[in-house]
Order: structure tokens, then C-alpha cells, then sequence
């Protein structure tokens, strides 16, 4: 060896380790890591860590006089595979890990391609084996790629069964964590991912990559393709890059799941999987296709989710004994759900464009058993005589829209004989004695979605599960008649509408408060077993507590506005402090998901990018001044790779400090575990798991009660400045505030023009 003073010297210095047993002869530096040749001999060495990996790699070759090019190795750690870069070397040395010199990734790459190709089945298995781990590397992807691996791996795939199937499709899925190489994939090898998921002859380990395989799909929508964002005004779809792999999404996998019959069924079915995993990929499925539905296709997927009971497979899940594992994808449905039932409150019934709508409407109509006839000045009396205040169904339904309609429709349905007989009933009571039925069914409708906040299509604020939520039909019908029972033991009229609607909204806060914690029997008892003076003394009581104010429609309207801007100033408040980074404890998790990489030292600053596309994070031993900017944060990982954030699952090191928050965040990317953080505070927990679940493209849901909590804080000052201000200036001019307006007669000419307002 020469001198380390000499010019050009070696950096990197070899003591052979002897297999008789005698000690080497002493160099007088102490070796940093054991290595392990192809040939199976170990030696120990020193090496600087200054070097790049490629000059380590060089040197040693030269020591151990290899006669090939330096090129065509490469060092991996013995223990777990994984490749040396000069990202992660320094820790290698540092924690003394045993390498491995092995061939360099671009050869391992044409050497699985050349053994793929041959479809030997002795080294089939283990190549596919090798490869899901080795196709997360860069340069081993390229190479694979390059080398048409992409279209050998698919034949495979079309072929075989059992685990090698199994091994291919987990590559398959390793390798779609790249953004890029297989924008090639056609609609036949998604129908046959399809058909392998959808068999009832696949095994479990075939079943979770193939449906995984299916989610990244879906996610890959042009919509989501990396870059700035589209103004909100622009109408264009996105244009997708040539050789983009964000050019697939819900069409293009719902299209193929329409082909093979009974593969959403399927999917549905594994939610009750004794797998948790695959229970865990198949909600995480369901969610991506709900998150990425197309306008085309809404209403047909959603109709085929509610035939198959998806809401009642999810409420199994939620008192599940795994359900530990799921509760982020729980609560993601739930979040999807919400948006679900926002949609379709807020698109219009027309009957006379849509089929359904009017199918709908006619089976309330029938089932009603009532005939059509004429008013007192001879205009037609159908909807009036069921409780609508207008023969104008679209305008009935304006507020509630579709949800209205099912909601009636469901409720006629559960029991078409006692709506025929409350119908019957009412119209042979003097007019004003009679109780609006459809108003009072839409009317719940409203009550219902303000108590669950079905204000818009953003962040679901519940951090707790809502099992009743997922019933809002049962729970519309159950309101419905404790609304008709209340009317009649009440001896109530027209004018008496409002009062019973008061009752309503009461009992609604009583039957469904803490629903997470509450069977249903429970929810029905207190909706059909209450008796009329109870509920009125309570509503009394409230009433003094509370101003009736809050339930008038302007009002309400107001609070759905000040709810999605308070929700949209949380949002930007958490980001905010994921852009700014914190400390967290690195804890230990207590039950391993997957291969993640050990922590170097108990400390760990994180810090997102400004382009929110990775975390960027440094371990340290202690805690130290870290500088703005990303240089002091040398590692990173992706957000894409995270697909949920649970809490609970992980305990600090015996090392650490015990005074911190009991549930620390956990970063569960779709392929293992990425990340065990414990904060150091309550408001960086909340700050975190919040912020991080709303950066996901296929979440909006809130974990955490402090973040709620700021969203209904700051709706409620808005109320409370606002809502008494516009009431002085309307009751200035003596105005009554209305439950809601309906639009004039249109102009009868043009002879008119638009004033300027100043």
C-alpha cells in the first residue's frame, strides 16, 4: 500500500480478515467497515469518507487487484441489499455496516433482463425476487427499461401463476413508484390485472400487488400530473407530455373493471378480508377510485358502490380488531363520502333530462296512491297534495337536490304502504291542519347536512369515526318519523312548520351526539321512543341558551361559506409549517410493516420543499440551529410514496425523553413503512398529520381535534361578527329575515336595462 501522503494515493486501505483464525498484521489504522468480495472472501477496510462511492469502488478494486473495470461493481450493504450512493455512505461507515462488493446496477439489470427472457424456471423465481427490490434504484430502472425489461416483465405476468406471479406483480408495482418507463402499459394489461384480482383462484400475495397495481392507475391521472397548478377559471384538460405516465386514471380502469363482471364486487368483498393487508389495499382502491371519478362515469360507479353495501362493509371494518391499521383509509372514506353527498345535494332534479330523477319521482307518485287533480282556479294539484309547496319539482328540490330526491325516495321505499297511508291521512285533515310530508322530508335533508357539515367538497373535519354518517339514509327516515309523530301529538299546523323543525334539529343533536361511541339500536330508540314533552322542555331550555338566529337559511348559508374558507386558512396555516420543518424523537415502531431504514441518531429535523413534492430530512444525535433552506437536509423522500398516516404505532427509544405526546405520527408509504416520528408538542402533532394528510392527492380528512377544533373556532367568530351586523341593517328597515327566496317571473320583454350601481 502507499503512503497516504503520497500524491494520488489510495484513500482506502485493506486488511485481509483470515479464515485460520490468526490476527492480521497490524497497519495502524483501525478498519471502518468489513467487505465481502463476489468471491465470497471478507476483508476489512478503511474508508475515507470523502470519497465518492465510485472512487471507494475504484480503490478498491485496485487493492484487491480485480482485472475488470471499477465500473462494473458496485457496494450494497449484506444485510438488507440495499445500494450504496453517496447520499447514504457516510452513515454506512458511521454505523460500521458489512458491504458487499457486487456487480454494479446497469450490469444486475441486463443480467435479470437476459435470465427473464430465458424463462428458466429455476432462476425465474429468484430473479423476480431480486428485481422487486433492485427496480427502486435509479439506475438499475433505467438500464432495466432500456433493455426492454418493462415488456418482459408484463409476458410474465400474461403467463404465469402462483408466487411467481406474485413476485412479478410487486415488481410491477415497485417499479410504478418511478415517474416514468411505463406509460406504455395498454388497456390488455390492465384487463389482465383486472381478471387476476378479480379470480377467485388467486392467491392473497397475487391479490394485494395486482390491486395496488390497479390504485396506482387510477392515481395516474393527467389531472395529477407534476407542475404548477391550473387556474381554477381554465376549462382545458390538462395536456399530457409525451412518454408521461400520468395518462391513465378512473376511465381508463373502471373501463376495463366493466369487462370482467363481478370485479368491483370483488373489491368490496375483500373489505372483510381476515388479511388486514389486503383489506388495507382494497379500501385504499375504493378511495382512489372515488377521489378520481369522472363526470361521465359518476353516477353509474356510485349507483354500483351503494348496490353493493360498500357503506355497510366499511362500518364492519370500524368495529374490527385490525381496524388500528386502517383508520386513516377509514377516515379517508369517510371524507370521500362527504363529497359524495355534497355532490348530490348540490346538483339539481330534472326530471325532464334525466331518467332516473324521473323514475324517481314517479315512484313517489305511485306509491302514494293519490290521483292527480285540479286546484280551486283550475291549475293542476299533483306535488302539493304530497306536501311540496309548488307544482314546480325542480324548484322544490333546488336546495337538497339530488339527495332530496333519494332521501324521499328511500324513505317511500322502506315502507310504501305507510306513505300511502300518512299521505291518505293528511289530505283528509283540513288544509291547514295537514303536515307537508316532501317538505318535511327535505327539510331533514338540511338539518341532517348541516349537523354533519355537508358544506362543500373540501376537508371532512371529523376526526372520529361516523358509523351513522354512513347511514344518512336510515337516519332520514328515522327523523322523518319522529318529525310526524311530533306534528301529530303536538296537534300542530302550517304555521306550526317551523316549531317542529326546531324539535327535529334538537332531537338530531341528542340521537346522533358522540355517534362513534353509540350503537344503532341506541340511535333508533332515541328517534322513535321519545315522547313529545320531553323533547319540547329540552328545546325550551336550548332555546334560552341559544339565538334562534342560527337557523334561519340566510344565516346557515353564511356559516356553509365561513366553514370552506376556515377550512381553506387551517390548510394553508399547516403547510406553512411543514415549509418551516420541526424536530421529532425517532421512535421505534411496534409492529413492522415493511423494510425501514434505521434512524441515525435518536433526532430527525424534517422540512418540506417549496414544490411540495418531498420531505427533506438530516438525523442527528442532538438538536442544532438548522439553516433555511434544504442544504443541512441531505436525505429526502417523496410525498407521492406516502399513501396514509397513521397514528399510535410506534413508542420512543429507551433512550428518549418520556414527556412528549402519547401518539406519534407514523408515515406509511403503499410499500412499507417510510418514516416513525414522534413530535415533540401537541400542536406539532396536530400541525403535522393534518398537514401532511391534506398535501395527499387522495385525502382531505382531519386527524387531529385541534385542527377541528381551529375550523369551527374561526367559523363561529365569523358568525358572531357577521351574522348580528347583517341582522341590525336588516331589522333597521324593519325587515323580517325569510327562511328562504324564490325567484320572480322572468321580464316579459327586453324593454329594460341594468342599472349602474356606486
Amino acid at each position: 500500500m502507499s503512503s497516504s501522503n503520497t500524491p494520488g494515493a489510495s484513500r482506502t486501505t485493506l486488511a485481509p480478515s483470515t479464515s485460520n483464525g490468526t490476527r492480521p498484521k497490524s497497519t495502524g489504522l483501525i478498519p471502518t467497515n468489513n467487505v465481502t468480495t463476489k468471491e465470497g472472501t471478507t476483508v476489512r477496510a478503511r474508508i475515507d469518507p470523502t470519497l465518492t462511492v465510485e472512487d471507494v469502488v475504484r480503490q478498491l478494486c485496485v487493492n484487491l487487484k480485480v482485472t475488470e473495470p471499477s465500473t462494473n461493481f458496485a457496494l450494497r450493504d449484506r444485510d438488507n441489499d440495499e445500494l450504496v450512493t453517496n447520499d447514504n455512505l457516510r452513515k454506512k461507515i458511521k454505523n460500521k455496516a458489512h458491504l458487499k462488493l457486487v456487480n454494479a446496477s446497469d450490469i444486475e439489470a441486463r443480467e435479470i433482463v437476459q435470465k427473464l427472457s430465458q424463462r428458466d424456471e429455476k432462476t425465474l423465481r429468484m430473479s423476480l425476487f431480486s428485481l422487486q427490490k433492485f427496480i427502486k434504484e435509479e439506475k438499475f430502472a433505467q438500464e432495466f427499461l432500456n433493455r426492454d425489461g418493462l415488456q418482459e416483465l408484463v409476458d410474465i405476468i400474461y403467463t404465469e401463476h402462483g408466487n411467481t406471479l406474485a413476485y412479478a406483480l410487486t415488481a410491477m408495482q415497485n417499479l410504478m413508484d418511478l415517474e416514468y418507463g411505463w406509460s406504455t402499459l395498454d388497456d390488455n394489461f390492465i384487463f389482465k390485472v383486472v381478471q387476476i384480482f378479480s379470480s377467485s383462484q388467486s392467491l392473497i400475495n397475487v391479490c394485494r400487488p395486482a390491486t395496488a397495481i390497479l390504485k396506482k392507475l387510477v392515481e395516474a391521472d393527467p389531472t395529477n400530473v407534476p407542475g404548477p397548478v391550473m387556474a381554477s377559471s381554465s376549462r382545458s384538460p390538462p395536456v399530457v407530455p409525451p412518454g408521461s405516465v400520468y395518462r391513465y386514471g378512473f376511465q381508463s380502469v373502471f373501463e376495463q373493471m366493466r369487462r370482467e363482471k363481478g370485479s368491483l364486487e370483488t373489491v368490496v368483498s375483500r373489505l372483510g378480508s381476515a388479511d388486514t393487508a389486503m383489506a388495507l389495499h382494497s379500501l385504499m382502491l375504493i378511495n382512489s377510485l372515488l377521489s378520481h371519478v369522472n363526470d361521465a362515469r359518476w353516477d353509474e360507479f356510485i349507483s354500483e358502490l351503494e348496490r353493493l353495501n360498500v357503506r355497510k362493509a366499511v362500518i364492519r371494518l370500524m368495529s374490527s380488531h385490525v381496524i388500528d391499521d386502517l383508520t386513516s383509509c377509514v377516515l379517508d372514506f369517510q371524507a370521500n363520502i362527504v363529497r359524495v353527498t355534497y355532490r348530490k345535494k348540490t346538483t339539481l332534479v330534472e326530471p325532464d333530462t334525466e331518467p332516473t330523477h324521473d323514475s324517481e319521482l314517479q315512484y313517489i307518485w305511485d306509491s302514494s296512491k293519490v290521483r292527480e287533480g285540479l286546484d280551486e282556479d283550475g291549475y293542476p294539484l299533483k306535488w302539493r297534495k304530497l306536501g311540496f309547496d309548488s307544482e314546480n319539482i325542480i324548484e322544490e328540490f333546488q336546495e337538497v337536490g339530488v339527495l332530496g330526491l333519494d332521501c324521499l325516495c328511500n324513505f317511500v321505499h322502506d315502507d310504501p304502504e305507510f306513505f300511502s297511508k300518512v299521505v291518505l291521512e293528511q289530505l283528509s285533515r283540513p288544509e291547514e291542519r295537514r303536515c307537508p310530508i316532501a317538505r318535511a322530508s327535505n327539510e331533514i335533508v338540511e338539518l341532517l347536512s348541516e349537523h354533519w357539515v355537508i358544506f362543500a367538497p373540501a376537508y371532512s373535519t371529523s376526526t372520529t369515526f361516523q358509523p351513522v354518517f354512513l347511514n344518512f339514509h336510515k337516519v332520514h327516515a328515522l327523523a322523518m318519523h319522529f318529525f310526524l309523530r311530533m306534528w301529530n301529538e303536538s296537534g300542530s299546523a302550517v304555521d306550526d312548520f317551523s316549531r317542529v323543525v326546531a324539535l327535529t334539529r334538537s332531537q338530531v343533536k341528542v340521537a346522533l351526539h358522540q355517534e362513534n361511541m353509540k350503537p344503532w339500536h341506541e340511535v333508533e330508540r332515541d328517534f322513535l321512543d321519545c315522547e313529545y314533552r320531553a323533547v319540547r322542555d329540552r328545546q325550551m331550555q336550548e332555546l334560552e341558551a341559544e339565538d334562534d338566529l342560527l337557523s334561519k337559511v340566510p344565516v346557515r348559508n353564511l356559516k356553509e361559506k365561513l366553514t370552506r374558507e376556515s377550512a381553506e386558512f387551517v390548510r394553508q396555516q399547516r403547510i406553512q409549517c411543514l415549509l418551516q420543518g420541526a424536530w421529532f424523537i425517532n421512535g421505534v415502531s411496534s409492529s413492522q410493516i415493511g423494510p425501514a431504514k434505521r434512524p441515525n441518531g435518536p433526532w430527525r429535523f424534517i422540512r418540506l420543499d417549496n414544490g411540495y413534492k418531498y420531505l427533506h430530512y438530516v438525523d442527528s444525535p442532538a438538536k442544532f440551529e438548522v439553516r433555511n433552506g434544504l442544504e443541512d437536509l441531505p436525505e429526502r423522500f417523496e410525498i407521492s410514496t406516502i399513501s396514509q398516516i397513521t397514528t399510535g404505532t410506534c413508542a420512543p427509544p429507551p433512550t428518549a425523553l418520556h414527556n412528549h405526546v402519547d401518539l406519534p405520527p407514523t408515515l406509511t408509504p403503499s410499500t412499507g413503512l417510510l418514516a416513525d416520528q414522534i413530535a415533540t408538542d401537541q400542536s406539532t402533532w396536530a400541525d403535522w398529520t393534518d398537514g401532511l394528510n391534506m398535501l395527499r392527492r387522495d385525502s382531505g380528512h382531519v386527524t387531529s381535534d385541534e385542527t377541528a377544533g381551529y375550523i369551527q373556532a374561526l367559523t363561529e367568530i365569523g358568525l358572531k361578527i357577521q351574522a348580528p351586523w347583517c341582522v341590525l341593517v336588516l331589522l333597521s328597515f324593519h325587515v323580517d329575515i325569510p327562511s328562504g327566496l324564490v325567484a320572480g317571473p322572468p321580464p316579459t320583454n327586453t324593454d329594460f336595462f341594468f342599472s349602474e350601481l356606486f
